[in-house]
């Protein structure tokens, strides 16, 4: 008997040890405005990771069998709150990279934290040059969306293409993300013959009204408005410009902020009074890779996403689903959960069909952006929330 006991003992004590020696999960963070009481940015780049994350673990996870879990913190929007979730995520042990949200000036006043601890920090969203461009060096910043500076080319493109104007007013709100499209606007038209930028209007979040500044720009001469904004303003301007004389009702080409959110309930049936295109870079409308029938599936199962057309924010899954495969082999290429590690390894990662595109190589020690101007083309919204494509993008999508 007594032997026996210690038989047991012995494999009790050797399970355990197994058991404590067995590593745990490889940690990612998302630190996003799930607390903006419109947004759907968010949960769409939630609705990504977590189905890039299954698919990883499905097939074994990372670093020899390691599972990967994701751990989700609440900016609401405000840049002092998601500089403190960054503090708080770059504590957990084994969290190799935080994901942030659509707002590009938390982005930019996180670039001396991220930088100083050396927290790989993955933008799916935010669009403001300065995100991946700047002087810090070695970079943790990798951006796989669309960039400003390559939006401004496409709006006058648009603009002359599609609208065939040649005088532009530009609406746009007083933040980082703002001054970055004013920046790229001015640039682009300057390198367009013929083409003119009559005059722009700061705005302010939660201001009431933005009519008179559309009005003035419209009689300053512009043709057609670039708008740069989110949800709540965006749906603003659409109320109140479905108010005026058709005859007023100026041409709007938008940036995406405006998909990020509840904005077609917003609108309401003003949406179908105004002409209004958005820019986009993926949409799963018409795409029969196996890639995105898969993810669509996984949306249907997940949360009820039917149709194609009415997937919220549907750049936000993309690029966050992308963004987590690419971001598993970069772990897997490191051999560890070491940031510094991870972060060089996702500059040397080989060639990945993706969801959104084919990345021949997506990252490099010169370039933290994996998509390119070719990306970008134009939706346009119905009243019934569907985002239907107008245009292609230059590359074929997969």
């Amino acid at each position: 008997m007594g032997r026996w006991l210690v038989c047991m003992l012995l494999l009790w004590v050797g399970a355990a040890g197994a058991l404590r020696a067995q590593p745990g999960p490889v940690y990612v963070g998302l630190d996003a405005e799930f607390g903006h009481r419109t947004s759907t940015s968010a949960q769409a780049i939630q609705q990504g990771i977590e189905i890039a994350i299954a698919e990883i673990n499905q097939a074994g996870g990372v670093l020899g069998g390691r599972k990967v879990s994701l751990v989700t913190t609440d900016n609401r929007s405000i840049t002092a709150v998601g500089l403190d979730n960054l503090r708080k995520l770059a504590a957990q042990p084994d969290l190799v990279a935080v994901f942030g949200g659509k707002f590009s000036p938390i982005y930019i006043e996180a670039l001396p934290l991220v930088h100083e601890i050396g927290l790989p920090l993955l933008d799916p969203w935010g669009s403001a040059d300065g995100i991946t461009d700047h002087p810090y060096q070695p970079s943790y910043t990798f951006r796989l969306s669309i960039k400003d500076g390559w939006v401004g080319p496409a709006f006058v493109r648009f603009a002359r293409e599609h609208h065939q104007v040649s005088r532009l007013g530009l609406l746009v709100p007083n933040t980082a993300w703002g001054r970055s499209n004013k920046a790229a606007l001015e640039a682009a038209v300057g390198a367009a013959p013929g083409m003119n930028l009559v005059g722009h209007r700061w705005y302010n979040w939660g201001d009431v009204s933005l009519l008179a500044s559309y009005q003035a720009l419209r009689e300053a001469g512009a043709q057609a408005i670039v708008l740069v904004a989110n949800e709540t303003e965006g749906s603003l301007l659409v109320r109140e410009m479905a108010g005026l004389p058709k005859d007023q009702r100026l041409p709007v080409i938008s940036h995406w902020g405006i998909t990020g959110g509840e904005f077609p309930r917003m609108a309401g049936p003003a949406l179908d009074e105004i002409d209004l295109a958005v820019v986009q870079s993926f949409s799963f409308v018409g795409s029969r890779s196996p890639s995105a029938l898969r993810v669509l599936a996984s949306l249907k199962r997940g949360w009820g996403h039917a149709s194609p057309e009415q997937v919220p924010s549907p750049v936000g899954v993309a690029h966050a689903y992308d963004l987590m495969h690419l971001l598993a082999r970069a772990v897997d290429k490191a051999g560890s959960t070491d940031r510094r590690a991870v972060r060089a390894a996702l500059e040397q990662l080989g060639p990945y069909d993706g969801l959104v595109q084919r990345y021949a190589r997506p990252f490099t020690p010169a370039r933290h952006d994996a998509l390119g101007p070719d990306s970008i083309f134009f939706a346009r919204y119905t009243a019934n929330d569907e985002l239907i494509p107008m245009t292609t993008p230059t590359r074929r999508r997969p």
